[in-house]
């Protein structure tokens, strides 16, 4: 598949191609499909680290379409890595429930950098919904004895199914969608950080990636309203609501 403009910028910003084949698929909960690809390469050019994520390009239309996945459970001896897709109506989803072992589809790492609490952490804080639930893992994998509390926007009922790799120190709270996506996951954490030592601005660490303008809010607030330094925040707008 041609790449169109975007792809030339890719390249520019040195951008690397690869092709993915797929090996096998299975159904996650009610609203998910995990697909399981052969990595071409990809691993042994760029080594797997929490939240990496790829672009992937779809035909929409005629035209090449590019999202961003995060990968799921890299493994770089065996070349292979899993991608989950939400299921809504979407060029991304009909090809997730197409794709068939030996299905091809291209891929470009562009811009993902290692997420991870700086040494010396109290706590961190994760604020994601099911679109970061893969990187929320990630992360929850790389810091499997370290106090961690998560907080994730449940969209539909059977959210709360999905596996979440929480161990021993690591405390996780399921939101409601409630009115417009990430308001009530928005008033829930801001509730949780206004007591008291609910948080430390100099030695917590604070990941939010979800609902765009739901992550710019809780980024601003905590910058601005709580006074964390800008290296202790980290900030992805996973999708946009508008």
């Amino acid at each position: 598949m041609q790449h169109g403009w975007e792809g030339v910028v890719l390249r520019a910003l040195r951008g690397k191609d690869f092709v993915l084949t797929v090996r096998g698929s299975e159904r996650v909960g009610e609203q998910y499909q995990r697909v399981r690809v052969e990595d071409g390469g990809l691993l042994a050019a760029c080594p797997p680290h929490p939240a990496m994520w790829v672009r992937l390009w779809f035909e929409h239309d005629g035209r090449p379409h590019q999202r961003a996945y995060t990968l799921v459970d890299p493994d770089p001896a065996g070349g292979t890595f899993d991608l989950e897709f939400a299921l809504h109506d979407g060029p991304a989803a009909h090809w997730s429930l197409a794709a068939r072992p030996g299905a091809t589809i291209d891929a470009t790492v562009q811009g993902t950098r290692a997420e991870s609490a700086p040494p010396g952490t109290r706590v961190a804080h994760l604020v994601g919904d099911t679109a970061s639930l893969p990187a929320v893992n990630s992360l929850l994998d790389a810091h499997p004895a370290a106090p961690v509390r998560v907080w994730l926007e449940a969209g539909h009922p059977s959210d709360r199914d999905l596996p979440v790799r929480a161990r021993d120190r690591h405390e996780v709270v399921w939101v409601d969608r409630a009115g417009p996506p990430g308001e009530a996951l928005r008033a829930a954490v801001l509730a949780a950080w206004t007591p008291p030592g609910a948080l430390d601005p100099e030695r917590d660490w604070f990941w939010v990636a979800c609902e765009a303008a739901t992550t710019r809010a809780l980024v601003r607030h905590l910058r601005r309203d709580l006074g964390v330094g800008k290296a202790r925040v980290s900030g992805v707008g996973y999708w946009s609501a508008t």
